[in-house]
């Protein structure tokens, strides 16, 4: 028997989710500090660092990782933050994500693969991939 998950719970989820699509650091880590799960994923398995990533936010990927997120944590599909970042070609967020400790090769695809897709050379040589 699964539970119903409250209404206003999953009100303010959303909420923390569009903050980190959105790139509002100050009130995503106010949410972060105050409890929430750096973590926290959605129903396809998107992470905040995800769709701060994705949407090109690097200071929101930034604070996500000096509060514990995951940087290689995949969503249900196997993308990770930095295959998503490069896919967008938001070099900023890669070298957020690359200082963040997040691995070229994590992922299905992997930003090695998600760069050699698109032809990134750049990125191959920044990502040591050959």
């Amino acid at each position: 028997m699964s539970e119903v998950p409250d209404p206003e719970v999953v009100e303010l989820a959303s909420k923390i989710f569009d903050l980190a699509r959105q790139g509002d650091v100050e009130a995503l880590v106010a949410y972060v500090d105050a409890g929430v799960p750096a973590n926290l994923t959605n129903d396809r398995g998107d992470s905040l660092l995800m769709l701060a990533a994705y949407h090109g936010h690097a200071s929101a990927v930034t604070a996500l990782l000096a509060r514990g997120a995951e940087a290689d944590r995949a969503n249900d599909r196997g993308q990770t933050p930095l295959a998503g970042a490069v896919f967008k070609g938001e070099d900023a967020v890669i070298r957020a994500l690359l200082d963040g400790g997040a691995d070229p090769e994590a992922g299905t695809p992997s930003a090695v693969d998600t760069a050699r897709m698109f032809g990134k050379a750049d990125l191959l040589e920044l990502f040591g991939a050959r």
